[in-house]
Order: structure tokens, then C-alpha cells, then sequence
């Protein structure tokens, strides 16, 4: 998975989403889209305290104490099923504050994949969620300006993203691409867009893999490097494909923390190097 934790912390998201995922069984798309909503609720307030992250990952205070923080804190806010995953969430060990942080972004993408999965949009939010990425990537003014935080209105930029894609996305996207703008993380779009995209294709055990070629590829040549992929990794694998006349020739695969480049360019800037060394 594409979100890599040490120590405790590893231990306690493999619980968490184990957590989440029995929460989310027979869900439909309203309940998981509360869900959804109510941890992104939270990481917004644990975001904008780290005092208030510390005090639920510190392991000197007792797994009931940092549950009774919960629910002083927000449990008036969000329903009983959120309340009871954070609870089991915060009475875990975690190797550092922002882990918690990390932990509970990524179960509320799920979530709101697992919305998306109950009303048959799972495959659509994850095309929307790379193909607005190359939008962004290929308009600077509209990169810089869901850059910024808000406009010089002060309205905040998930209202322009409701303006742009209301009624051209599916729900679960639109959902997605406003908590982004609106709560980047200290990350710019299109990086947050690929890890919310890693964590929606987790929903059903498989690796985004992002391709980059010079031409268009066909349906039975995307088919064949998914299955040749999947083959190497030990899991389904989704192939965006981008058209790059910059890479000359032959195609680049990034995957997960990987890249494998066989592009033309890149072994004529290699031999190029070799020149001059």
C-alpha cells in the first residue's frame, strides 16, 4: 500500500483498516459517505492542533484517557459508528503524531470509495481522480490557483471545484477533489491526487500503475502490461495511461514507489551523461 508506516504504527492502520472495513460492511452510499465525512471532520481538527495529536498518541497516558479525549473533543459532532473507530484508533500505539493523521486521511478516502462502490461509481471516481490531475498538470492558472487556500474573496476553493465539476463528476469525486483543494497537507494537487487515488483502488486490492508514452495505447496493449504487471506484483493493477510526445519513445510505469523507465529519452539523457562524466 502506497501509505508505508513503521514500528507500532504499522501494526495499528493494519487494525484500523481492519476496523473500518467491518464498519463498512453493508454499507450503503449515505452511510459511508458520512463516514467519510466525519474522519475527514476529525483530521481537519487534529490538523489544526498538535497538542490535540499528541495528546491522543501519547503513550504514556492510558488507552481510556485518550478515548475520553475523543469524545470530549468531537463526539458531538460525528455518529456512533466514526466515534467507536476513532476510539479503537486512539487506544492503539502509534509511532508518531502525524501517523494517527495519515491513518485517518486514508480510511476516509476509503470510505468515501466505498460510497462510490455502493452506488456502482468505484472505476468512474478513479478515472476522474487521474484525469483532473492532467487537466491541473496541463493548465498553470488553474494549478495556481487551487494552489492557494482561498480566493481574494475569501471563498474557499471547494466552492470554484463545485462550479467546475458539479454535475460532471461522480459524488464521491467531487467529494474528494473539495476536501483536497480546501486541505492540501502540505502537499500540491496533483500529489495529493495520486495518493487519494492509491487509497480509493485499495477499496479492492489493486495498484495504480501510471504510464507514460509517446502514442496512444490500445485497449489489448493496456490489457497486456496490466496483466503482466499484476503478474510481478501479486495484485490487480489499473493502468492510466498519459500521452507524452516528451518521452520520444517506448514508456515509463510508475507504480507504488517505483519507476521503470524504458523511454528513448531517457536512455539518450543517459548516454548524454556518460559523454560528459
Amino acid at each position: 500500500m502506497s501509505l508505508i508506516m513503521k514500528g507500532s504504527s504499522r501494526a495499528s492502520f493494519a487494525s484500523a483498516r481492519a476496523s473500518l472495513d467491518k464498519h463498512l460492511q453493508g454499507a450503503n452510499n449515505a452511510q459511508a459517505t458520512a463516514l467519510s465525512s466525519e474522519l475527514f471532520l476529525t483530521l481537519h481538527a487534529l490538523d489544526s492542533s498538535i497538542a490535540l495529536r499528541r495528546g491522543l498518541t501519547d503513550p504514556s497516558r492510558s488507552g481510556q484517557d485518550k478515548v475520553s479525549l475523543v469524545d470530549q473533543l468531537v463526539s458531538k459532532h460525528i455518529g456512533p459508528v466514526t466515534v467507536e473507530l476513532l476510539h479503537s484508533m486512539v487506544a492503539s500505539r502509534w509511532s508518531s503524531p502525524i501517523d494517527l493523521s495519515d491513518a485517518i486521511e486514508w480510511l476516509a478516502v476509503e470510505a468515501q470509495a466505498a460510497a462510490a462502490d455502493a452506488d456502482g461509481t468505484l472505476d468512474r471516481l478513479e478515472e476522474e481522480l487521474f484525469r483532473f490531475g492532467s487537466i491541473v498538470a496541463a493548465n498553470p492558472e488553474l494549478r495556481s490557483t487551487l494552489a492557494n487556500r482561498t480566493t481574494t474573496t475569501g471563498v474557499l476553493k471547494s466552492a470554484l471545484i463545485a462550479d467546475l465539476l458539479s454535475n460532471k463528476t461522480a459524488p464521491a469525486t467531487l467529494a474528494l477533489i473539495s476536501v483536497l483543494v480546501d486541505h492540501p497537507r502540505g502537499r500540491n494537487l496533483e500529489a495529493g491526487l495520486n495518493h487519494f487515488a492509491q487509497a480509493a483502488s485499495e477499496r479492492r486490492n489493486q495498484v495504480i500503475a501510471h504510464v507514460k508514452s509517446a502514442t496512444a495505447m490500445s485497449d489489448a496493449q493496456v490489457s497486456r502490461l496490466s496483466a503482466a504487471l499484476a503478474k510481478q506484483v501479486g495484485r490487480n493493477v489499473r493502468i492510466n495511461v498519459e500521452v507524452d510526445k516528451g518521452v520520444v519513445g517506448g514508456i515509463s510505469i510508475r507504480f507504488a514507489d517505483e519507476l521503470i523507465d524504458g523511454t528513448v529519452a531517457s536512455r539518450l539523457a543517459e548516454a548524454g551523461r556518460r559523454l560528459v562524466s
